[in-house]
């Protein structure tokens, strides 16, 4: 059975999922910070490892739909498993399912690396062949059971920081993820240009284990949750039921999945257009360096907070993150690319906290992992439709066209000249969609009963009754 929801977000919501005598406040935010430290470490071994499988992939079938295939799979297991591991977080505690998800991203990379020792590089790389992907199964295993501690770490922001410090928090959730991002993307092109995808997967394998040790010690001040709170493993119904009485919040939901379903694009094309016009080596410092610009965004937040209004800074985030879209392959240029990269990182933590704070603020405390595991599976359902479709249309279509006297007479005025013109093409088109719905968006009506929803949703009181 699902959880019954109060038809009121705005009656007050008082549950003890806090130990006796333990209050959100300094020792709380502690705790916090040393989850986030430790998610820091996983982050950074799971980034680094996904780099590096994408980047060895291009360079070994010099294909778009491989890597299209693979970024596709990622997101669409995600989405396929976000309800199940968001109904695990509202059964279990949060550290509890911390650590399981270190272990089995754990078991997934030592499994990869015995298939890279008994098979061999040569038999891996060939794309027409299983064992590529099996080897690219396992890894992405890992990486998707690596989104179970994401939505963990989520409810435990509510849990352990204080309603008002709760955007600030969201912005240090994003400032370590840029930290992660930055660190592994130069490690990972630099990895497997000079030591190639096995040493990677060595190295990934022991920080994964060094992250778990490092968990095993750290404690979450937390009750165990009632177990009829958790309902079936698939809760989809209770995600529902607490999505739906918040006047707004299905449509943020819808408008956040079709945004993905254009984001899908980036993610296919991105790697390869970098990969045109720079070494992975360069590549990888380049994703470095600008991902100083997710530092530098959740940085903001941490420091400053999203305003009175989360919904409306989500908005204003995704207009400015359309017409980016639709500028920064205009023209072949490497410090073009890398400037419009820079500023998409430093924009895309702030549009992460904003969504993690409306959520936070206005859905109960104990149907949370449901409804951010809900939210991923619908939001992130679109990006692989996306991905999949777009690799071979990439491929296939707009680079032949583009690169034919027809395409460059056509479109040349606008994008010039160059040898990834096609993608240009693709990027363009994806940001002017996306730049027409987000203009939509702050002229409806549900986003003025969200923005009232979250302005008069109480704080959550999660502290056990004396």
């Amino acid at each position: 059975m699902a959880d019954e929801i109060p038809a009121d977000p705005a009656a007050p919501q008082v549950e003890a999922h806090l130990p006796p005598g333990v209050t959100r406040g300094p020792e709380t935010v502690r705790a916090f910070r040393q989850v986030l430290g430790n998610t820091l470490v996983a982050n950074v071994t799971s980034s680094y490892l996904w780099f590096a499988l994408t980047f060895w992939a291009y360079l070994e079938t010099r294909s778009v739909m491989a890597t299209a295939i693979i970024g596709g799979g990622y997101m669409l297991f995600t989405a396929v498993f976000g309800t199940f591991f968001g109904t695990l977080v509202d059964r279990h505690r949060k550290k509890q399912v911390m650590v399981i998800s270190s272990t089995v991203t754990l078991v997934t990379y030592a499994t990869a690396g015995g298939l890279w020792v008994l098979l061999g590089e040569d038999r891996l790389a060939d794309w027409g062949s299983p064992w590529f992907w099996l080897l690219s199964a396992v890894i992405l295993a890992g990486g998707v059971v690596e989104s179970l501690r994401n939505i963990a770490l989520s409810t435990t922001v509510t849990l352990l920081v204080p309603d008002d410090d709760r955007d600030k928090a969201n912005g240090l959730v994003g400032t370590v993820q840029g930290i992660s991002f930055m660190v592994t993307s130069v490690f990972s092109g630099l990895s497997v240009g000079l030591i190639g995808m096995g040493w990677t997967l060595a190295v990934s394998i022991v920080l994964t284990g060094v992250s778990l040790l490092h968990l095993l010690p750290i404690t979450i001040p937390e009750r165990a949750p009632d177990p009829e709170e958790g309902g079936a493993r698939f809760d989809v119904r209770g995600a529902i039921a607490a999505i739906t009485v918040v006047p707004g919040l299905v449509a943020l939901i819808l408008f956040t999945t079709f945004n993905n379903l254009v984001s899908g694009v980036y993610v296919a094309l991105m790697d390869p257009y970098g990969l045109e016009l720079f070494s992975v080596e360069a590549w990888g410092i380049v994703l470095g360096v600008t991902g100083i610009g997710f530092v530098i965004g959740g940085g903001l937040v941490a420091r400053f907070g999203l305003g009175k209004n989360p919904v409306r800074t989500l908005l204003l985030i995704n207009l400015a993150v359309a017409v980016l879209g639709m500028t920064f392959t205009i023209r072949e240029l490497a410090w073009l690319y890398v400037l419009g990269i820079f500023v998409f990182m430093a924009l895309m933590p702030v549009a992460e906290a904003s969504e993690q704070t409306i959520l936070q603020r206005v859905v109960p405390y104990r149907t949370q992992g449901r409804v951010f595991g809900f939210a991923q599976s619908v939001e992130l359902a679109a990006s692989p439709i996306s991905a999949f479709l777009i690799g071979p249309i990439a491929e296939f279509w707009l680079i032949p066209y583009m690169e034919s006297g027809a395409g460059r007479d056509t479109w040349g005025w606008l994008l010039g000249d160059g040898d990834a013109r096609g993608i240009a093409l693709v990027f363009l088109a994806a940001g002017a969609i996306m730049m027409v719905t987000v203009l939509l968006a702050l002229a409806s009506s549900p986003y003025r009963r969200l923005s009232s929803s979250y302005a008069v949703a109480p704080p959550q009181q999660l502290e056990a009754t004396q």
